[in-house]
């Protein structure tokens, strides 16, 4: 039986429980996936526990960065993102990726109507663990890459990451990514840029997607990446290729069932 999980605070809100629950069972693999709430600067006090019992578990904010920091091995995103959101717990090591650049990919591509992200031209909004992942990703699958960030120096580390990756100076795009908080605040030309593009993808869902309501415009949530991530995490896991489409319709279904 795998056990695995997620961690991170707030997880409540989660879905992964039911993305990788219905995975699982699509995949025939007998496991179970739950949530589990650890505070941020709390995670080293449970990593003996989480490696005990678990066999391997996503990461969520406001962890992924002390989770990188804990790992024995890193693959190279999540090396250079400072970040990681996959684990697997090994009885000798305990090994780190970051795949949210695999959702980023997967996630603009379709919403941009395209069968791939390659040759398409995004806008990533944000410089922080999610972003530098999304850049990283992004950049891997062909795409290129623009950032805008508060802090010129921050942008500048995004654009060091990668030849293709350079700052957005509000040209046209194909679609933005915004990995902002909610409620960040926007400067208007920031703002402007935004309405003009022709598809956003926020990467918060639920309650916290409301970039679209303070733009006054259609804005996709998070939903596409998250479940393009935890596909990217099913691979890593169990060698196998999950069912993206159950994967999906777990999410509508939870979604449905929720209280208004």
């Amino acid at each position: 039986m795998r056990r695995l999980c997620v961690i991170g605070d707030p997880v409540a809100h989660s879905l992964s429980p039911a993305i990788q629950q219905a995975a699982l069972r699509a995949a025939g693999i007998e496991g179970t996936y739950e949530a589990v709430r650890i505070q941020a600067g709390g995670l080293h006090e449970r990593w003996a526990e989480l490696r005990a019992d678990f066999t391997g578990c996503n990461v969520t904010t406001p962890l992924k960065e002390e989770a990188a920091a804990l790992c024995d091995r890193l693959d190279g995103v999540a090396r250079a993102a400072g970040a990681a959101n996959t684990l697997s717990f090994g009885d000798d090591a305990v090994v780190g990726w970051n795949t949210d650049g695999e959702g980023a990919a997967f996630a603009l591509a379709q919403a941009c109507g395209a069968p791939e992200a390659r040759g398409l031209r995004v806008a990533v909004l944000g410089t922080g663990p999610a972003a530098r992942a999304a850049v990283l990703g992004l950049a891997a699958h062909g795409a290129c890459t623009l950032v805008w960030g508060r802090r010129s120096a921050g942008v500048d580390a995004l654009a060091a990451l990668d030849a293709s990756v350079r700052p957005w100076s509000y040209e046209p795009v194909d679609g933005v990514l915004s990995t902002l908080p909610p409620g960040a605040v926007l400067p208007a030309d920031l703002a402007e840029a935004l309405r003009r593009s022709p598809v956003i993808v926020d990467a918060n869902y639920g309650e916290r997607a409301d970039l679209g309501e303070r733009l006054g415009r259609a804005v996709r949530d998070g939903l596409g990446m998250l479940i393009g991530q935890a596909a990217a995490s099913f691979r890593l896991w169990f060698g196998v290729e999950p069912d993206v489409a159950t994967m999906a319709r777990a999410v509508n279904f939870r979604l449905r069932a929720r209280p208004a």
